[in-house]
C-alpha cells in the first residue's frame, strides 16, 4: 500500500512545530487580552455567497469551495473579516461598543505557494467595530506594534507603512478626476511599487487615453512623500479649494501624535504607496514590514466602514488587521528569536520490581495532578538504564522506588544537577517535590 501524502500547501505540526506555534499564538492572545480585547471563534465552513458578496465574483478561484450535501454553495473560510462582520452585524443591538474582538484561526486558500505563504495558514485577528474616530486606528496600529515587539522585536526589525484611502480620492478630486480614473489611479498606485510604470497601462486601457501626464507626474510625486510636513506642503496649493483635504489632514495629525504620544512614532512610516488593493477599504491603512525588506508584508489591514452594510446589517464603522503566522514565524527564526522548546518532565521515577511500581503509581498520579510533568518507564528495566534515561530526559528530580525504600515506607529523590540524595517518607513525598520545583 503506497504511503499517503501531505496536500500540497498543507502543514503538519510535529510537536516541537506545535510547541513554537503555540509560542507564537499564546503571546498574541497575551497581548490582545492586555488591551482589553475579547476573543471569538466561528464555523471554518461558511455560505459561498459571503465571500462574493464581500470581494466580489473573482474571489471564488482562491477559495476551496464546493456543493454540500444539502445542495448548499459553501467554502472554507479563506479570512475573517466577512464573518466577523456577520456576527456582529447580527448581535449590534446588544453589544456595548466600542466592540474590542480577536480571533486566532486557520483560513485555506487555493493559490499558488510562494515563502511565507500556503494553502493551509493561521492569523491574528483583531477588529474594532462602532468607533468612527481616529481612536480606533490608534488602538489598533498600538496593538499591531505590541504583537510583534511582544517577541524582542523592536524597530530595527519591522517599521509600519501608513497611508490613507481616503486623502487619495480627496486629492485626486482636487486634481479634477472622477472616482471612476480616481480608482483606476489607486489601482496603479498599488502595483507601482512592484512594476513600475507598466501600472498605468490598464489606465489607459479602460479610458482610451493614458492618464493626462501633468496629474500622473502630481501622483508620482505624492507617492514620494515620507512625513506629515511634506503632506503638509503637498497638500498646501489646495486649502482654499479643498474642504475636505484640509479636514483629512487633521485627523492625520491627530492619529500621529496619539502614536507619538505612546512612544510609537519610531515605528511609524507615512507611505502613500500602500493603499491595500480591496476596495473595500475605506480610509486609513497600514501594513508592517521587515524592516530588512527579505519577507513580505508581516500585517496588513485598515478601515472598512461599509462591510457591515454590505453584508446586509446596519451599517457601522470598522478597522481591523491582521497577521499571519507563516511569515511572522520566518521573521522570529531569521533574527533568532524563536525559543527551542525541549519539552522535558520534571520528574523522572526510577522503579524496581511489580511492587514497587504499584507504589510508585499512587505518587506519579498525585505529583502529576498538582501540574507537574512526570514520566516513568512503561517497562521494567535496569536501574543503569533507567538513571541514564532520566539523565537523558533533563528530569530535575529523579524519584527512586527500590525494595528498600518500599520496605522503609520512604522515597529516594535524587537532585540531578547537583547530584544529591535523601530519603523522604511517602506521605511527604508531593509536598517536597513541590517545594523543590517551585523554588528552583
Amino acid at each position: 500500500m503506497p504511503a499517503f501524502q501531505t496536500l500540497p500547501g498543507f502543514r503538519e505540526f510535529y510537536p516541537d512545530a506545535l510547541a513554537r506555534r503555540n509560542h507564537i499564538f499564546r503571546v498574541w492572545r497575551h497581548t490582545a487580552g492586555a488591551f482589553g480585547f475579547a476573543e471569538y471563534d466561528a464555523p471554518v465552513l461558511e455560505p459561498l455567497e459571503l465571500y462574493k458578496t464581500k470581494s466580489g465574483e473573482e474571489i471564488e478561484t482562491q477559495l476551496f469551495n464546493f456543493t454540500d450535501k444539502g445542495g448548499r454553495e459553501v467554502a472554507l473560510r479563506p479570512e475573517m473579516t466577512p464573518t466577523v462582520c456577520r456576527l456582529v452585524g447580527d448581535k449590534a443591538a446588544t453589544l456595548k461598543r466600542p466592540i474590542k474582538w480577536f480571533s486566532i484561526a486557520e483560513f485555506y486558500r487555493y493559490e499558488r505557494m510562494q515563502k511565507g505563504r500556503g494553502r493551509c495558514f493561521f492569523q491574528f485577528n483583531a477588529d474594532i467595530f462602532g468607533e468612527p474616530g481616529v481612536e480606533a486606528e490608534t488602538e489598533l496600529i498600538s496593538l499591531l506594534v505590541q504583537c510583534l515587539c511582544g517577541f524582542g522585536l523592536d524597530e530595527q526589525d519591522f517599521y509600519v507603512r501608513l497611508s490613507d484611502r481616503n486623502l487619495w480620492f480627496y486629492y485626486l478630486e482636487a486634481l479634477g478626476l472622477d472616482e471612476p480614473r480616481s480608482r483606476a489611479v489607486l489601482t496603479a498606485v498599488d502595483k507601482y511599487e512592484k512594476i513600475g510604470d507598466d501600472a498605468f497601462k490598464p489606465y489607459a486601457a479602460q479610458f482610451g487615453s493614458a492618464l493626462d501626464p501633468a496629474i500622473k507626474e502630481k501622483v508620482l510625486a505624492f507617492l514620494q512623500i515620507k512625513s506629515l510636513e511634506a503632506l503638509e506642503t503637498a497638500l498646501a496649493p489646495f486649502a482654499a479649494t479643498a474642504a475636505k483635504l484640509g479636514a483629512r489632514l487633521d485627523d492625520w495629525k491627530k492619529l500621529l501624535g496619539n502614536l507619538s504620544a505612546m512612544g510609537l512614532e519610531k515605528y511609524i512610516s507615512v507611505d502613500l504607496g500602500v493603499v491595500r488593493g480591496l476596495a473595500y477599504y475605506t480610509g486609513f491603512v497600514f501594513e508592517a514590514f521587515d524592516r530588512k525588506g527579505e519577507l513580505r508584508a508581516l500585517a496588513g489591514g485598515g478601515r472598512y466602514d461599509n462591510l457591515v452594510g454590505r453584508l446586509g446589517y446596519a451599517d457601522m464603522p470598522a478597522v481591523g488587521f491582521a497577521i499571519g503566522d507563516m511569515t511572522f514565524a520566518l521573521l522570529l527564526e531569521q533574527r533568532g528569536l524563536m525559543p527551542a522548546f525541549v519539552q522535558s518532565p520534571e520528574v523522572y521515577a526510577v522503579i524496581g520490581g511489580p511492587q514497587e511500581r504499584l507504589a510508585a503509581f499512587a505518587d506519579i498520579h498525585a505529583i502529576r495532578a498538582s501540574g507537574f510533568r512526570v514520566d516513568y518507564p512503561m517497562k521494567e528495566m535496569a536501574f543503569g538504564k533507567q538513571f541514564k534515561a532520566a539523565a537523558e530526559s533533563g528530569a530535575k528530580l529523579a524519584l527512586i522506588y527500590g525494595s528498600d525504600e518500599l520496605a522503609k515506607g520512604v522515597v529516594k529523590i535524587r537532585d540531578m544537577a547537583a547530584r544529591t540524595e535523601q530519603e523522604v517518607p511517602r506521605q511527604n513525598i508531593l509536598a517536597t517535590v513541590r517545594d523543590f520545583l517551585t523554588a528552583a
